[in-house]
């Protein structure tokens, strides 16, 4: 018998991916009170404009070949699904069985869609729009894509045997029996590794390290942090793909390591510089909710403490080494997003725990250190490649339109000089 649609599993999965949607906006705030005040509509624009610019992309190719039928060995989708060709409202079993396929396949959107916009801190108040345009198509098709094949995919095969899950060709991290409940490695070390990146090929901005580079809006900054928050339930509890116990538990871990990173980075920073930093507790806080992400849908309550204080320190220290190294990663992407990523899918190959999801596995401390290995191998192969692909896309870019801005347009603020538009009359 064909599967049947929950209505209350479609309603939970519309909801979450209506809050992952609110996340590229809250981003948008979030980096916008981060920059000086002559960026923040620019800023702003990078993550509203992806918003478009990818969920289109997404129903053109992107999810074709993220999630669709594996062209071999479980490295890419095929051109199956391109335009959403074939998916439609009955389920795909091998994905969502309780859902409908367009259910899936918009939720699976707005992760491609936040994923590029991540990466924008890092280059933020010197890239061409232009540029960043051609960029983002080029790396949500290159680099995003491929990775969420990798992590996420099935191709079922019927009477083939179960691997991680899925019963016939899984990608092939997937198949090494890595676990990414949410995006660690499809999302965060994805984003964090090519932020640095392109941080380095870009180089620093005029000024850095000469001349004070403050946020112009730390308000705006809470703001976007409190709604990343908010959205993050979807994004985590959303990744169940069913209302239940298990979307419960995700829920619950998720604002567990989220307030403990937050508490964890506040005090870091009043013991390290002598005041518990507003922006540190939001940047805290967003640290948490990366580095629990990939372990949400397995791991217990006291697992996600001790991962948000590893988060909380781990993050602050990161980004204290990159500006003890002088790199301009303006809006300290790797530093949260790679650094917490990369801890959070690590963190996974520790605390999972099949108590939490019987369709995942135990890690280390609960006897299958095996799993803490295809942790690693999974964090060492999305770093690479993200790394490498980066780079390559980076120089494709410079080649074509170029990369950053004239240094006059860059004194003037992207703003006026790229969107002839300033964000504030005074």
């Amino acid at each position: 018998m064909p599967p049947e649609i929950s209505t209350g599993d479609t309603a939970w999965l519309l909801a979450s991916t209506a809050l992952v949607m609110l996340m590229t906006p809250a981003l948008g705030f979030f980096y916008g009170g981060l920059v000086r005040n002559k960026n923040v509509l620019a800023t702003i624009m990078q993550s509203f404009f992806i918003l478009a610019l990818v969920s289109v992309q997404w129903v053109l190719w992107g999810y074709s070949l993220a999630f669709g039928p594996d062209i071999g060995g479980g490295f890419l989708g095929g051109l199956n699904w391109v335009g959403l060709v074939g998916v439609g409202g009955e389920p795909n079993a091998d994905y969502a069985p309780t859902v409908p396929h367009q259910a899936f396949a918009i939720f699976q959107m707005m992760f491609a869609v936040i994923t590029p916009a991540l990466i924008t801190g890092a280059f933020a108040e010197r890239k061409r729009f232009k540029a960043f345009i051609i960029f983002t198509l080029l790396w949500a098709t290159f680099v995003y894509d491929p990775i969420a094949h990798w992590v996420w995919s099935c191709t079922g095969i019927p009477g083939a045997p179960i691997i991680n899950g899925c019963a016939g060709q899984p990608g092939f991290l997937r198949a090494l029996g890595a676990l990414d409940f949410a995006g660690g490695t499809v999302v965060h070390i994805s984003s964090g590794v090519s932020a640095l990146v392109a941080a380095l090929v870009l180089g620093k901005r005029i000024g850095f390290g000469q001349e004070p580079l403050e946020s112009h809006d730390a308000t705006m900054t809470v703001l976007g942090a409190s709604l990343l928050w908010f959205g993050w339930f979807g994004f985590n509890a959303g990744s169940a793909l069913a209302s239940g116990a298990l979307a419960t538990s995700a829920f619950l871990v998720t604002n567990t390591a989220a307030a403990m990173a937050a508490l964890t980075w506040a005090t870091m920073s009043w013991m390290h510089k002598g005041s518990p930093s507003v922006i540190g507790a939001a940047a805290g806080a967003v640290a948490g909710l990366v580095a629990i992400t990939p372990a949400s849908g397995f791991v217990d309550a006291r697992a996600a403490i001790i991962i948000g204080l590893g988060a909380g320190i781990l993050c602050y220290w990161a980004i204290e080494l990159k500006n003890r190294l002088q790199v301009d990663d303006a809006l300290d992407v790797w530093g949260v997003h790679g650094v917490g990523g990369t801890w959070g899918a690590l963190a996974t190959g520790l605390f999972a725990t099949v108590a939490i999801n019987s369709a995942g596995a135990d890690g280390l401390f609960f006897g299958n250190p095996g799993q803490f290995v295809s942790q690693l191998i999974a964090v060492a192969v999305s770093w690479v490649y993200a790394g490498a692909a980066t780079w390559v896309i980076l120089k494709v870019v410079e080649a074509v339109v170029g990369l950053r801005v004239p240094e006059e347009e860059e004194r003037a603020g992207l703003d006026i000089a790229q969107h002839g538009e300033v964000a504030y009359r005074l």
